[in-house]
């Protein structure tokens, strides 16, 4: 079992920033990839950013390329999403994710995954 905890959500306003972190505990050995979903209010919830276990590989939804970077620590296990330029659109809930059996490329699209996170809200003010 693997455990993932996220925080650092909050409010902001428009053009503002944010970093998430999410804590990964167990059997992190088994992770290859890990990332970011989000879900707003009324709609389904959708990928955001996915990080392969060295870091090498990154890879993000169109909606956030060039204003969210995923990066990780792998001595403290912990995945970060740095959240700049934000927008109201960017009003979510986001769920950090983990499953052994994805990678970067393919985590937005293998369904279900495995283990989730709690959520953190992210509140985007205009």
């Amino acid at each position: 079992q693997v455990q993932l905890v996220e925080s650092g959500g909050g409010l902001v306003q428009a053009g503002g920033s944010l970093r998430l972190s999410c804590a990964a505990s167990g059997r992190t050995f088994s992770i290859n990839a890990m990332g970011w979903f989000r879900q707003a209010p009324g709609k389904e919830r959708e990928f955001v950013a996915a990080i392969s276990w060295s870091g090498g590989s990154k890879h993000y939804a169109d909606s956030v390329k060039g204003r969210f970077t995923i990066s990780r620590d792998n001595a403290k296990n912990t995945v970060y999403l740095q959240m700049n330029s934000l927008k109201p659109e960017d009003t979510a809930v986001y769920y950090c994710a983990a499953d052994p059996r994805a990678t970067a490329q393919t985590m937005g699209t293998l369904n279900p995954l495995w283990y989730w996170g709690q959520g953190t809200q992210v509140t985007v003010s205009s």
